[in-house]
């Protein structure tokens, strides 16, 4: 019974005198002194966590212990108070990439990933807030990678990151796990202005995920987090602007106007837009003439998106470009204010409320009075709503006030040439 009491004494002070994972990463790597035991150790204990965790093929049973691993590299690394050896952080990154570039399931036909339809839409935010076994461990690698990127040196990451790399980031934004986006976005984000050598390089590869998703298959889970991404990189654009920054405007952020589900990135695109707007105004004239193109036909959810961009475009303007822009647009906004779809209607006919579009009008009466005032008898005389006929007569209301004169010059022609009208067709 002594002698087993004194061998387990003797197994605890091993134990206790064995060095931990974190304190041979605080070891100086590069002294010339042997490591002995410390090196065995290390190298045993590295190599079993990154061999276990580079496994894609557990079993459920293992997933939480993966996770375990992966979390007690995670905090050794973070703690560490010296420079994490070149060999170490080789096997890091080999781990990392294990870990991060795999295949991802194509997107599912039930549920379209960028989908204008409201109840799939709903479907797709009700799975994805549930997070999958794979998803719990790779939060660990995405967090052990940004803490990589923001507290390693450039020169010694460049080592391991190159562009083959970032393009593989670059295709996980198509993951169907909204978790795994915002952490890539993170870590992308951290790239762009960590490695200026590669912002080029990073810029027009996200343009041809763009492009792609433009112009052939409309199907792209990350097209929301990417553009956040360009709002930041805009924000920092140079002024006057670079041609090829204006391209990048009119060759992707205009034509994503365009696509079926821009209703899932509207808010990200809008911000982008509204950058560019505000570093040279004269660019707000073009923007605005290009997503009136690009208006959708049947779909009332993205009208009404449009309309809330456009209102906020014309208050970014300068007023100088009011004139010239004032005829184009108030006639597609009357269009929109005689919708039968009567939230498009109401939508569109709140933008009086708009000081910035007033001034429109007011910078062109001459011109647009014809047209909304037969627009507003319209929607009186014909129009389905009640909500939409009351909100008529105060927008006319509005224009008596603002000129009376003009208004009952205009009203009176407009009366004349409908009745001019019914006669010829009477005859």
């Amino acid at each position: 019974m002594g002698a087993q009491t004194n061998t387990q004494r003797s197994f605890s002070k091993l134990s206790k005198s064995l060095p931990t994972l974190k304190h041979l990463f605080d070891h100086d790597p590069f002294t010339n002194k042997p490591f002995g035991l410390t090196n065995i150790v290390l190298q045993d204990e590295i190599l079993s966590i990154i061999s276990f965790c580079s496994s894609m093929a557990l079993p459920t049973t293992s997933h939480e212990l993966k996770r375990f691993k992966l979390t007690h590299l995670f905090t050794v690394i973070k703690t560490s108070k010296k420079p994490l050896h070149r060999d170490v952080l080789s096997s890091v990154m080999s781990l990392i990439s294990i870990n991060l570039f795999r295949p991802l399931p194509p997107p599912s036909p039930a549920f379209p990933i960028t989908s204008s339809t409201l109840a799939e839409e709903n479907e797709v935010v009700v799975c994805s807030t549930i997070p999958s076994l794979n998803w719990l461990q790779l939060e660990v690698v995405y967090d052990i990678l940004l803490w990589l990127v923001i507290n390693i040196d450039t020169q010694t990451l460049e080592k391991h990151i190159d562009k083959t790399f970032l393009l593989g980031l670059l295709s996980l934004f198509d993951s169907d796990e909204s978790k795994e986006r915002e952490s890539l976005k993170n870590v992308f984000h951290q790239m762009y202005y960590k490695f200026t050598k590669y912002r080029s390089f990073m810029r027009k590869a996200m343009s041809g995920v763009f492009l792609e998703y433009i112009f052939e298959t409309e199907r792209h889970n990350g097209i929301a987090e990417m553009l956040e991404i360009w709002g930041s990189i805009i924000n920092g654009f140079a002024v006057p602007l670079k041609e090829e920054h204006k391209v990048f405007l009119k060759r992707i952020l205009i034509p994503l106007h365009k696509v079926k589900g821009m209703q899932s990135f509207n808010k990200q695109l809008s911000y982008c837009v509204y950058q560019f707007v505000e570093k040279e105004s004269e660019l707000g004239g073009f923007i605005v003439r290009k997503i009136m193109k690009y208006w959708p036909q049947a779909n009332s959810q993205k009208e009404i998106k449009l309309i809330e961009e456009l209102e906020d475009l014309v208050e970014k303007l300068d007023p100088k470009l009011y004139r010239d822009l004032a005829l184009p647009f108030c006639s597609h906004m009357t269009k929109c204010f005689k919708s039968l779809n009567s939230m498009v209607a109401e939508r569109a006919l709140y933008i009086w409320n708009s000081e910035a579009f007033v001034t429109m009008v007011y910078s062109a009466m001459e011109e647009v009075f014809p047209v909304i005032i037969r627009g507003m008898e319209n929607i009186i005389t014909s129009h389905w709503n009640e909500n939409i006929k009351e909100l008529a007569h105060n927008v006319k209301a509005i224009l008596q006030e603002m000129n009376p004169i003009l208004y009952h010059k205009t009203l009176h022609q407009n009366r004349f040439k409908y009745f001019e009208a019914t006669q010829i067709h009477r005859l």
